[in-house]
């Protein structure tokens, strides 16, 4: 689905020596882009072709005089060249003359040479692809195969040379100097030949595939008619193209395919008169174009096809004067450029470019020949070569142009006969009845000519805007004086305005009465690459020129009043491209609301442009997406060579960050993906390319294979993008029947703005889809899960609006997330019942409702079933009966939709035995297994069922409700029923109103928070019984002293009894490790003084030991005190001493494993083969394996991820067994290094440990003992400091890759964290009176 566009051309003029003298040959130099000729006074020309991109005015002139070099070739009188080729491993030219010279010319140091010489004359040479071997066929129809040495390789014969010629005779040779052509194939391996049979009378010949090494002659074709010397093997190898006269069956000249066994494989008709010939025939260096020089009566043309689903198009033809003699040779190196030459010297150069047949409204024209080919894709996928009708013109299309808007549909074309010709479609919805018919189409009327016509576009309905060339030779055949006549010469804009004199019939395709006529006319100065219409601005376009600049063109009828007519005026630098781009589109977007043109760009190296910046640097073709009706362009999609398909936003293109998002348009294989990417996916096929999109809800994108066939896909962000709009433009069903047609996650419709949100519109929504089948398959999608943030999170990026938003956040203030589900099928229900009339379907569908909530509404569903089936029981007279299901078929229903267990515990919830023993049996549960059970339920008082019922579905509050209310005489199985659920007890407490009762539940839930060991708890819940025996136990167990002595004065103990027990709790408590508390009991309850301060100096409260000790005047226990706080000062510096050395060594080796592992990393990364050169995988064992390593690992690196997972769980639990262990280290583990900082850490002096050492220091300095205060405080502020300082030094060298040995030491850190002494509170236990000056 491709059409042939001409995207420039270039006519230039040899200089010739004499009016007589034409050119036979012509030869291509690829390195130097030169062409040479050789002509018929054996003058050879040369002419160097001009760069792609030359701004000169010359080149829009009709006929530039292009600067040559001429050469004679000093021949002998009589001979003449006959074969003539271009060697480029020899850099010079090859050639052969009627006398049998073999000539070797190398241009730049104009130098020849006779390299050979063969009898009866040189009919043609062929250089092999490699350039290793020179065929030659002789005069004497001899084939000579020759190295690029000279050396004869070997000789075969051809056939026969005719008796009646002589090939000496210079006359009869030139008369037939093509009837011995050489083709080879692309790879070298094999070369063909056309020539006649031996012996043979008639004019039939043979194809013959010849071997090169051996020169053994591989297959020849039966004896057919072929026409001329037209053959050529395709590049790649596939084919080999001939053609056949058949002039006897009185049909025009056919183009044959022969494979290499020489049978014949295809055909097609030329489409000429039965007299045409077909002189030449050459493929391009891609295989896919073939094109022949057909001579007819009137005119030759170049005619150009193209192979697409075993169909052949005619894509492109050229018409000459038969004056011309218009010869052809594609550039081997640029497969859409065409060199033309005639014989008096005029070379035109065609570039071509590929442009897709499908319309922006999905509608393909396909060019054909004479017809173009009309298939509406939105309407049917139909594959080409079939259409849905055609449109047959006076001669072949050459360019055309599509029109839709406002359901009006025109379609120009300009022709190769340099007609203009326009027809006007019905309306699409009548397409249909076109069906396989075939519209011949009329010429335009015009007084005067166009000229040749390209880059054609509607500006309107009315207006076409074209580039017109004037004076070509090739149209000079049609329009010989109108040129002249009118004094137009060169290249010209052209708007052309259009009138139809008839009026459309409805249904039909009108293309006749119209009349063209010029309106305006800009001459161009420079070459114009493309033109696209200005979709933001009526009557305007923009027109690209050479080298990618761009400017605009306004009609008169788009220009404002008073305001000067500027025809075409160049743009900003901004607008344009920064190199040519043949395939050039502009289409229309929304830029924070102002709708502007945004103009793309496809150059000939694959680049995509965007304005002046680059998009892609690998895209093979492209496409734009709108999912408005308006046209107004959402989305780009894009091919790139990788056979990868990328969505892009056109936010994204204005405003984002393409190369993050994108990837530079790279595709990520699955090795190195994650998770799904959403902007690309994968192309199935390789070659295959992107031909058109289908825009709005179908969200389709058209690809074409290689071998033609249409494909259609169906990009998950395209569709989510169309669903989302539709849901924006509350179209509730067409979003629903995307969903269910794309299989779509039904909850984007509730996530895309959030459930709350779409619960405003849940009557919306059902009143418009109005199908409870839908509904329903709808309400069973419903989950709890935003979608939007997981399943769907890659692609879909269209926020809801701040304003929804606000509205869910103001209306649904406080709802839980997890009521989603419940919410929604609330909504849904409500809307059912208000929108929907009673029917059998809508009360299944709201069962639906009610069993897919979360928790599933079973009670509430069986209660509606209930309802239905009473009335059955009633009778059939009810006129309601008929809007309900069955009650068998609304129970197997809600059987189908949940578990059959739960709805039968839901049934006996509603304490109905009848309707439990239906749903168990319509559950297929075996009658042994319930029908006992239901028995002796029936039995049973009522209370006790339920009762019976609610201890089976463990609802335990209502069966203590039943139970309670089942008298006194169940009062034990109330108890028993608390006992085993203790959480009941708060509700049995509510329902027994009698004292004695109470107490015994209290008693009762105070015996389990005992058991539980919440003795607290319990003690107050024996209070309130009250059971003060029981509470003081808990209290004691508890060791809750002052509860316990404070019970023992409710139960009013005696004297002898609390000091008892006051000595048994400062047992208990001095056992428990609470001394100070001890001694309060021992002081107070006791009396007991020595005991007292015995307990204070356990619990190290120095200062209150003293001031009790001097508050008895006992002196000896206040010697005992001091003497205590000696020997504790004495122990404490002894310690602080032992954990300065501690401090020293774990700082040296943390130090030392740092620097090590420092070292060993550095060497890792000196390696050849560094950790970023590796795949991903590899880099993620590595990156592990380095992480386990220990400061003294000298193994290798490798080894399997098995065991570098192993190594990485058992350094997580060595971490976790050291720190359980209380920081034991393992020297040379992979945790080590973290272990010291740990320990180091865990040094510090704790909040305790210094509010005891203050209080120690107080009691020294009371007893006199400053010397041992001070020193105990100096020794503890050094160990302290060391300790801090060697923290910092390790938490500053753990993320440094750079250790400083002089500047990361503990003499220079300690200094550092002296001076935040007096802002830090770790310090605030120093006297300071004690510091030393």
């Amino acid at each position: 689905m491709k059409n042939l566009k001409l995207s420039s051309e270039l006519t230039l003029k040899l200089d010739l020596q004499s009016n007589e003298e034409v050119l036979l040959f012509s030869a291509f130099d690829i390195e130097r882009s030169r062409l040479f000729f050789a002509s018929s006074s054996n003058f050879i020309y040369s002419a160097q072709l001009p760069p792609s991109q030359i701004h000169q005015k010359e080149r829009v002139c009709s006929k530039t005089s292009l600067p040559t070099e001429v050469e004679p070739m000093d021949l002998e009188p009589g001979d003449f060249i006959t074969a003539f080729d271009y060697l480029m491993e020899k850099e010079a030219l090859i050639m052969g003359t009627s006398n049998g010279q073999l000539l070797l010319h190398t241009w730049d140091g104009n130098a020849t040479e006779v390299v050979g010489r063969v009898e009866g004359g040189v009919k043609s040479i062929a250089p092999s692809p490699d350039g290793d071997l020179l065929v030659v066929i002789t005069g004497f129809w001899q084939i000579l195969v020759m190295t690029h040495d000279w050396d004869l390789l070997y000789e075969t014969a051809l056939k026969d040379p005719p008796e009646d010629v002589d090939v000496r005779d210079t006359t009869s040779s030139s008369s037939y100097p093509f009837e011995s052509p050489i083709s080879w194939r692309g790879d070298g391996k094999y070369f063909a030949t056309l020539s006649e049979a031996h012996s043979s009378s008639s004019l039939h010949k043979k194809l013959k595939i010849w071997e090169r090494d051996s020169g053994a002659l591989n297959a020849a074709s039966e004896l057919k008619a072929f026409m001329g010397a037209a053959l050529d093997w395709m590049p790649s190898g596939a084919k080999i193209a001939t053609v056949y006269d058949r002039k006897a069956e009185m049909k025009c000249p056919s183009i044959i395919f022969f494979e290499k066994n020489g049978l014949e494989r295809s055909s097609f008709s030329v489409d000429e008169p039965m007299d045409a010939t077909v002189e030449i025939m050459k493929w391009n260096c891609n295989s896919d174009l073939l094109t022949a020089v057909v001579r007819c009566e009137r005119y030759d043309s170049v005619k150009i096809w193209s192979f697409s689903n075993n169909h052949w198009y005619l894509k492109q033809e050229i018409r000459y004067s038969r004056k011309d003699g218009v010869k052809f040779m594609w550039d081997p190196t640029k497969p859409l450029h065409l060199i033309c030459w005639t014989l008096n010297g005029l070379i035109t150069t065609y570039n071509f470019v590929w442009m897709t047949a499908v319309m922006e409204n999905s509608t393909a024209l396909v060019i054909d020949g004479n017809n173009i080919l009309i298939s509406p894709l939105a309407l049917s996928l139909m594959p080409p070569p079939m259409y849905l009708f055609n449109l047959k013109f006076p001669s072949a299309a050459r360019d055309m142009a599509f029109f839709s808007k406002n359901s009006r549909y025109h379609v120009a074309a300009c022709t190769s006969d340099y007609s203009l010709c326009v027809v006007e479609l019905p309306a699409t919805d009548t397409w249909e009845d076109l069906e396989g018919k075939e519209f011949s189409i009329e010429a335009s009327s015009s007084e005067i000519a166009f000229g040749s016509v390209r880059h054609l576009i509607w500006l309107d309905s009315h207006i076409l805007l074209c580039v017109s060339h004037y004076e070509s030779s090739h149209h000079s055949y049609r329009f010989e004086t109108s040129s002249s006549k009118d004094g137009l010469h060169g290249y010209y804009l052209q708007e052309i305005e259009l009138v139809c004199s008839e009026d459309l019939v409805p249904g039909s395709v009108t293309s006749s009465g119209w009349n063209a006529k010029i309106s305006n006319q800009v001459p161009l100065e420079e070459p114009v690459i493309g033109i696209s219409p200005n979709p933001a601005k009526r009557f305007s376009a923009f027109v690209q020129f050479d080298g990618g600049r761009i400017g605009e063109y306004v009609s008169k009828l788009g220009i404002t009043k008073g305001v000067p007519e500027p025809y075409l005026q160049k743009l900003d630098y901004n607008m344009g491209f920064s190199s040519s781009c043949p395939c050039m589109s502009v289409v229309p977007v929304y830029d924070n609301g102002i709708l502007r043109p945004l103009i793309f760009g496809l150059d000939n190296n694959s680049r995509l442009h965007v304005s002046e910046r680059i998009l892609c640097n690998n895209c093979s073709s492209f496409s734009f997406y709108s999912n408005s009706a308006e046209i107004v362009i959402t989305h780009l999609i894009l091919a790139t060579k990788q056979d990868s398909l990328f969505i892009v936003e056109v936010g994204d293109i204005l405003h984002g960050n393409l190369e993050v998002k994108y990837k530079n348009f790279i595709h990520v294989g699955k090795k190195k993906r994650d998770e799904e990417n959403g902007d690309s996916i994968n192309i199935w096929e390789r070659g295959a390319k992107m031909v058109g999109v289908l825009h709005g809800d179908e969200s389709a994108v058209i690809l074409q294979t290689a071998r033609g066939n249409l494909e259609c896909v169906y990009p998950r962000k395209l569709v989510l993008a169309s669903i989302i709009n539709a849901l924006v433009q509350r179209r509730f069903k067409d979003a629903l029947l995307m969903v269910r047609r794309h299989r779509i996650d039904f909850n984007v419709i509730i996530d895309h703005c959030g459930w709350q949100s779409f619960l405003q519109s849940a009557t919306e929504f059902v009143s418009q889809v109005n199908n409870l089948t839908y509904i329903t398959e709808f309400v069973c999608s419903v989950k709890n899960e935003n979608i939007t943030e997981t399943l769907y999170k890659n692609f879909i990026s269209i926020p809801c609006s701040k304003d929804t938003k606000d509205i869910q956040t103001r209306d649904f203030e406080g709802s839980d997330a997890k009521s989603k589900v419940s919410s929604v099928l609330l909504g849904i229900r409500n809307a059912l019942e208000e929108q929907v009339s009673e029917s059998p379907a809508r009360e299944l569908c709201i069962l639906t409702t009610l069993a897919r909530s979360d928790p599933p509404a079973l009670e509430e569903s069986l209660k509606r079933i209930k309802v239905i089936r009473e009335m059955e029981l009633l009778g059939a007279d009810d006129p309601r009966r008929k809007s309900y299901p069955s009650a068998e078929e609304a129970l197997k229903h809600l059987l189908w939709l949940s578990d059959s267990e739960a709805v039968y515990e839901a049934a006996l919830g509603l304490y109905d035995l009848n309707l439990a023993a239906i749903v168990a049996l319509n559950s297929q549960r075996d009658p042994k297994e319930f029908l006992p059970f239901l028995q002796g339920l029936e039995r049973m008082p009522t209370v006790i069922m339920k009762y019976t019922i609610d201890l089976r579905l463990q609802r335990y509050e209502s069966a203590l409700k039943h139970i309670v209310s089942a008298g006194d005489g169940y009062y034990a199985d109330g108890m028993n029923l608390m006992r085993e659920n203790p959480q009941l007890f708060p509700l049995g407490l509510q329902l027994f109103t009698d004292t004695d009762k109470r107490s015994e539940v209290l008693e009762a839930w105070g015996d389990h928070l005992h058991g539980e060991k919440c003795f607290e708890d319990a003690a107050l819940t024996y209070l309130c019984c009250p059971s003060f025996e029981k509470a003081l136990k808990a209290y004691r167990a508890c060791g809750h002293w002052s509860g316990v002595l404070t019970v023992a004065g409710l139960l009013k103990l005696r004297k002898e009894e609390v000091l008892q027990l006051a000595y048994e709790l400062c047992e208990e408590l001095q056992a428990l490790g609470k001394p100070a508390d001890a001694a309060k009991i021992a002081l107070e309850y006791c009396g007991d003084v020595s005991s007292g301060i015995s307990f204070l100096v356990s619990a190290r409260e120095w200062e209150e030991a003293l001031r009790v000790g001097f508050m008895h005047r006992r002196d000896d226990l206040v010697a005992e005190v001091k003497n205590a706080a000696l020997e504790c000062a004495s122990t404490l510096i002894g310690e602080y001493e032992e954990g300065l050395e501690k401090v020293g060594k774990y700082l040296a080796r943390y130090l030392a494993v740092r620097q090590r592992r420092i070292l060993l990393a550095a060497k890792l990364q000196s390696e050849d083969r560094s950790i970023s050169d590796l795949d991903d995988d590899t880099a993620s064992e590595a990156s592990s394996s380095f992480s386990g390593m220990s400061a003294y690992t000298t193994g290798t690196r490798k080894g399997s991820s098995a065991s570098i997972i192993s190594s990485t769980a058992s350094k997580a639990r060595e971490m976790r067994r050291q720190r359980k262990k209380g920081g034991k280290i393992r020297a040379g583990s992979p945790g080590e290094e973290m272990a010291l900082v740990e320990h180091l850490k865990g040094l510090s002096l704790t909040t305790a440990a210094q509010r005891e050492l203050k209080s120690l220091l107080v009691a020294l300095v009371m007893l006199g003992k400053e010397e041992t205060a001070r020193k105990l405080q100096r020794t503890g502020d050094g160990f302290q400091l060391s300790q801090q300082a060697a923290v910092k030094l390790a938490e500053d060298t753990i993320s440094n890759e750079i250790i400083d040995e002089k500047a990361y030491t503990l003499e220079h850190y300690i200094p550092k964290v002296r001076g935040e002494v007096p802002l830090s509170e770790a310090f605030l236990w120093q006297s300071k009176v004690l510091l030393s000056p």
